[in-house]
C-alpha cells in the first residue's frame, strides 16, 4: 500500500511504502532528512509525527524512550508507515547533485597518532576525485564484514588523500585488522559520500563545536573548510577526552586560534602525572559553564551517543538552545550493505 508523507514546515512532499522507511523514502524521493547511523542507535533522525500512524521498527531504547513516543517522536531511520503522515523537520531539503559511489583506494599511509588512534591517508584511483561536503563521512567495506563507517578528515579542498581517524575498538574486527595486519599500499573499497552533518553556510550565527574523543575528525574538516572560504562567524571549538592522549592533534587544534577560532581542551580524568593545566571535566559541561545562553548559535557536535543526548538534552534545556540549531554526528553501527561485486580489478 502507498501512503503519502508530508514535511512541515517545508511543505515537502513524497508517496511512501508501506515496507520502506520514511528516510528510504524521502532519499529516494530527492529529500534528505537529518540522520547518521541508519540502525535506530544515534538519535539523530529523531523527528514528530504530527498526523498519522508509525510502526516504530526495531531501535535502541536510549534513542527512542517510551517517553518520546508518549509525545510523538519517532526515529526516521526506522519507522515505517501505517497511515498518510504529517511529519516534522526542521532541516529537511533537497539532496545536493554529489552522488553517492562505490570506489576502490589504496592505503598511502598510516600514522599513529595515539596508542589507540591511527590516521590513514587513502588514495583514489588516477582521474578520480570524491566529491562531498565538510563532516560527511564513508562507509568503509571490508570483504565479509559490515560496512564500518568513518568520518572524513580532510577538508574537501584538501582530496588528494582522503584521511580518516580510526580509535582501536577492542573485538572490533576491522580496527583489528586496521591496527595489526593493514600495510601501506593495501586495497580497500568504501562507499561515500554518507550523512547529512554538515556546516549550514547560509547562517550567520555565531557556531560552537563540540567533539569527543575521534569525533574531532569531522569538526577537523569543517573548521579547516570554514578557515578556507573565509567564514565570517565566531567559531568556538570544545574537544574533550579522559587523558592527554585522546587529544591527539592539540597542537593542530591550537594553531586555528590564530585564524580566529576559539580553542578549548578538556579532560575528564587527567591525573597528577599529566601535569595537565587546562579545563577537567565533562566537555558538554564546560559548555555550560561557558555559556548563560545559546539561543543565538548553532551546535555541531559529534561523538558517543551518551554525549550528544547529554548535550542536547541540557544545551536545549537549560541554555535556551533551540533544538533544530543542535547538529550532531554519533558513533553507532553501519548498516547492512550487500556488496553489488565481490571481485574486482584493482585500478592502481
Amino acid at each position: 500500500m502507498t501512503f503519502q508523507t508530508t514535511i512541515q514546515p517545508s511543505g515537502y512532499h513524497f508517496p511512501i511504502e508501506e515496507h520502506e522507511t520514511i528516510l528510504e523514502a524521502a532519499l529516494k524521493h530527492g529529500y534528505t532528512l537529518p540522520y547518521s547511523c541508519r540502525e535506530g542507535a544515534c538519535g539523530v533522525c529523531k523527528g514528530k509525527v504530527m498526523e498519522g500512524q508509525v510502526d516504530h521498527g526495531n531501535h535502541l531504547g536510549s534513542a527512542l524512550t517510551d517517553m518520546d513516543k508518549a509525545a510523538g517522536m519517532t526515529l526516521f531511520c526506522c519507522a515505517r508507515p501505517k497511515s498518510d503522515l504529517l511529519i516534522e523537520c526542521q532541516t529537511a531539503g533537497k539532496i545536493s547533485d554529489i552522488p553517492v559511489r562505490i570506489l576502490p583506494c589504496r592505503v598511502h599511509n598510516m600514522t599513529r597518532l595515539a596508542d589507540d588512534v591511527m590516521a590513514l591517508q587513502l588514495e583514489l584511483p588516477m582521474g578520480e576525485q570524491l566529491r562531498f561536503t565538510a563532516g560527511q563521512h564513508i562507509a568503509m567495506l571490508p570483504k565479509d564484514q559490515k560496512p564500518r563507517n568513518f568520518s572524513l578528515a580532510n577538508a574537501p579542498h584538501n582530496g588528494k588523500f582522503l584521511e580518516l581517524h580510526i580509535r582501536k575498538v577492542e573485538g572490533g574486527a576491522f580496527t583489528q585488522y586496521v591496527f595489526n595486519e593493514m600495510k601501506e599500499r593495501d586495497i580497500l573499497r568504501f562507499k561515500g559520500p554518507l550523512g547529512e552533518f554538515r556546516l549550514r553556510e547560509d547562517s550567520d550565527k555565531p557556531v560552537i563545536f563540540v567533539a569527543d574523543g575521534t569525533g574531532f575528525a569531522p569538526v577537523k574538516s569543517m573548521i579547516e573548510h570554514a578557515l578556507h572560504i573565509g567564514l565570517q562567524r565566531p567559531m568556538h571549538l570544545y574537544w574533550g577526552g579522559r587523558r592527554p592522549a585522546d587529544l591527539y592533534m592539540l597542537e593542530e587544534a591550537k594553531q586555528w586560534e590564530s585564524s580566529g577560532c576559539k580553542f578549548t581542551p578538556v579532560l575528564s580524568e587527567a591525573l597528577p602525572e599529566d601535569n595537565w593545566q587546562g579545563r577537567t571535566g565533562l566537555v558538554h559541561q564546560a559548555m555550560l559553564d561557558d555559556f548563560n545562553d545559546l539561543s543565538a548559535h548553532e551546535i555541531y557536535a559529534c561523538g558517543t551517543p551518551a554525549m550528544l543526548d547529554a548535550a542536547r538534552r541540557d544545551f536545549t534545556a537549560q541554555r535556551c538552545l533551540p533544538d533544530e540549531s543542535f547538529f550532531s554526528n554519533a558513533f553507532a553501527p553501519a548498516p547492512e550493505f550487500k556488496s553489488p561485486f565481490q571481485e574486482y580489478k584493482s585500478p592502481f
